[in-house]
C-alpha cells in the first residue's frame, strides 16, 4: 500500500510540475495549421472554400451534431457572410463571419465561441498553385487563458485531427 501511495504521489507531483511549467513558460498565443495537396486547380478548390456554406460542407465540426441549428446571414461568398450555430454540448454555440477575401487565394474569418466557453478566434484558408495541384493551408489562431496553457499539447492533437479530417474531405470533394 505504501508503494502505491508513493507512486501516486510521484504522478501527482509530475502533473503539478508540468502544469506550473506550462503556465509560466508556454506562450498564450495559440496557432494551429495543417496543409494538404489537392490534385485540382485552385479555381476548382476555391468553389469549396469561398463561402460559409461551402466551408461548412466539409468542415468536420458540422458533424458534431447532426441536428445542429444553423442560420446564415449576409451575402454568400462576400465579406460579412455569416453563420450562427447552436448544437449539442459537443458542438456548442457560436458564430463565424468572413472578414477578408482574395478570390482564388485566401479567405479569412473571425469566430466567436459562445458555449461551452466564451472565446474569440481567427481562421484562414490559403490556396497556392503547385503545378496542376493546389496546396491548401487551413489555420486557426486565438489567445489561451493562463489556466488553459497546460492543455496546449492536447489541443494541438485535437486540432490536427480535425484539420486533417476536414482537409481530406475537401480534397475528395475538389478532386471529383
Amino acid at each position: 500500500m505504501k508503494k502505491l501511495l508513493k507512486f501516486l504521489g510521484i504522478i501527482v507531483a509530475i502533473i503539478l510540475v508540468y502544469c506550473a511549467v506550462a503556465i509560466l513558460f508556454f506562450d498564450s498565443r495559440y496557432h494551429s495549421e495543417k496543409s494538404i495537396i489537392i490534385n485540382a486547380p485552385k479555381e476548382k478548390v476555391w468553389q469549396n472554400v469561398n463561402s460559409m456554406k461551402a466551408i461548412n460542407s466539409w468542415s468536420p465540426w458540422m458533424e458534431m451534431d447532426p441536428n445542429m441549428n444553423v442560420e446564415y446571414k449576409g451575402t454568400s461568398g462576400e465579406i460579412g457572410d455569416y453563420f450562427h450555430w447552436k448544437g449539442n454540448e459537443d458542438a456548442g454555440e457560436g458564430e463565424e463571419e468572413i472578414t477578408e477575401i482574395v478570390p482564388n487565394e485566401k479567405i479569412s474569418t473571425k469566430i466567436h465561441f459562445m458555449a461551452p466557453m466564451n472565446d474569440n478566434a481567427t481562421s484562414g484558408i490559403h490556396l497556392k498553385s503547385e503545378g496542376n495541384s493546389t496546396k491548401v493551408t487551413w489555420s486557426m489562431d486565438f489567445e489561451l487563458e493562463t489556466l488553459m496553457k497546460p492543455m496546449k499539447p492536447y489541443m494541438n492533437m485535437m486540432m490536427n485531427k480535425s484539420f486533417e479530417k476536414g482537409l481530406n474531405t475537401l480534397k475528395t470533394m475538389s478532386e471529383k
